[in-house]
């Protein structure tokens, strides 16, 4: 267990490899592989007005719901593949979750795995943007 964590304790394997990257691009270069391995996607085919995030320096979606089990599921698609990165660790942290928890959660992972040291000022805007409209959906779901 990572000390005084505030998320999840199934992201801290993710949050420990991002810990041991060396420097920034290394950290991106991690960020583009999980990009590819986002457990669920969503196709540009399903992106509208209604599920954009604004106030990102990309395009970025998200759909939010529970599934039949009560877990929150977040699926989300961006056209900047740092972002789609953010996202699918983002959708590893809360998916599964009680919809109260996602509502309640802080994005202190990030911070832990240095990401939002290494982003610019525009990006980190949209990576809380996007935190932000997932809780506000988690909210909704309660």
């Amino acid at each position: 267990m990572l000390e005084g964590r505030k998320w999840p304790a199934h992201l801290d394997d993710v949050v420990e490899e991002f810990q041991e990257c060396f420097d920034a691009m290394e950290r991106y270069e991690l960020l583009f592989e999980y990009a590819k391995r986002h457990p669920t996607p969503l196709p540009v085919e399903e992106w509208t007005d209604d599920n954009q995030i604004h106030g990102c320096q990309s395009r970025a979606h998200v759909i939010c719901y529970v599934d039949g089990e009560g877990g929150f599921i977040l699926r989300g698609g961006a056209d900047a593949q740092i972002v789609q990165g953010l996202m699918a660790v983002t959708a590893m942290a809360v998916n599964g979750m009680n919809p109260a928890e996602v509502a309640d959660l802080e994005p202190d992972y990030a911070d832990s795995m240095g990401i939002r040291s290494s982003l610019t000022p525009s990006r980190a805007n949209g990576f809380l943007n996007m935190f932000k409209r997932v809780r506000e959906e988690a909210a909704l779901l309660l």
